[in-house]
């Protein structure tokens, strides 16, 4: 029997509503305590809706006027549900925060690191939940257009042997911390035309020791860091801590670079300038 066009109007305006009831309001304060997804809502649009960042923010500029409430092993709890967020971007670890967030019926956001396509899907799944999915989408795109060209433009040519190294004691090679093959480090120095010496050993970081380091034998050793510009002394230290093993071809051919900007070890929306400046070191 057929329904009369008034109650299939009716049935329709509330299918309407719960739909629009389902779609949870973009987020208007903001408290992040993750540096990358600090720099994706800024990047998107949404800066002025956030209201305190973590204690390791430092990107863009304007973060350095907002509150900090802690990171991911210290979050200030009372401080950050006094600012009443409607949302808060947090560590997947964070299980403690989230329990809590749950009770003061508080939304967030649960990040965790992954490779290049997980940054991507990051921006996209902000952009929506800040209100700026079309911002977010454009700017996920163009990353993913300029890595696809600098793959484009880097697979003909030779791909040296690379150590990738984030981590190290000045003036020594104790706690040497490279790449591993997974994670935004390892894409990256993939889409530069690098090889990976540690691509076997799915982790996103490697202790390496020297005996390791000189059976992968890498032509090139990259140290990048989150400060900024390098300095000729800060050169100068990472060619003569790599000396003692002066058996590497990258010692024997002076291919130790080091590389800083903190763009370079945070998986957000400057990833692409990232890959591209590994891309200059590797084909000059």
């Amino acid at each position: 029997m057929r329904k009369p066009a008034s109650i299939a109007i009716f049935v329709s305006f509330v299918a309407f509503a719960s739909f629009v009831h389902a779609q949870p309001k973009p987020a208007a304060r903001i408290v992040s305590l993750v540096p990358a997804l600090t720099e994706i809502v800024f990047a998107v649009g949404s800066g002025d809706s956030v209201v305190a960042v973590s204690s390791y923010d430092e990107y863009p500029p304007e973060v350095k006027a907002l509150p900090r409430v802690g990171a991911l092993l210290d979050p200030d709890v009372e401080r950050i549900i006094a600012l009443r967020p409607d949302l808060v971007l947090l560590y997947g670890s964070q299980t403690d925060l989230m329990a809590q967030l749950k009770r003061a019926s508080i939304g967030f956001y649960e990040y965790r690191h992954g490779d290049l396509s997980t940054i991507t899907a990051t921006i996209r799944a902000l952009g929506a939940r800040t209100g700026r999915a079309e911002a977010a989408d454009s700017l996920a795109t163009n990353i993913e257009g300029r890595l696809a060209a600098l793959k484009r433009r880097t697979a003909g040519q030779p791909k040296p042997r690379t150590l990738l190294v984030f981590g190290r004691e000045r003036g020594s090679l104790r706690n040497v911390y490279a790449s591993g093959g997974r994670g935004f480090l390892h894409d990256i120095l993939e889409a530069a035309g690098g090889t990976n010496v540690f691509a076997d050993i799915k982790m996103e970081s490697v202790q390496a020791s020297s005996e390791q380091i000189l059976t992968r034998a890498p032509e090139v050793i990259i140290e990048v860091r989150s400060t900024g510009a390098v300095t000729a002394a800060e050169q100068q230290e990472a060619a003569a801590a790599w000396a003692v093993l002066g058996s590497l071809p990258a010692i024997r051919n002076h291919r130790i670079v080091v590389l800083g900007g903190q763009g370079l070890v945070v998986p957000g929306p400057r990833i692409a300038d990232s890959a591209e400046a590994l891309a200059r070191v590797l084909h000059p």
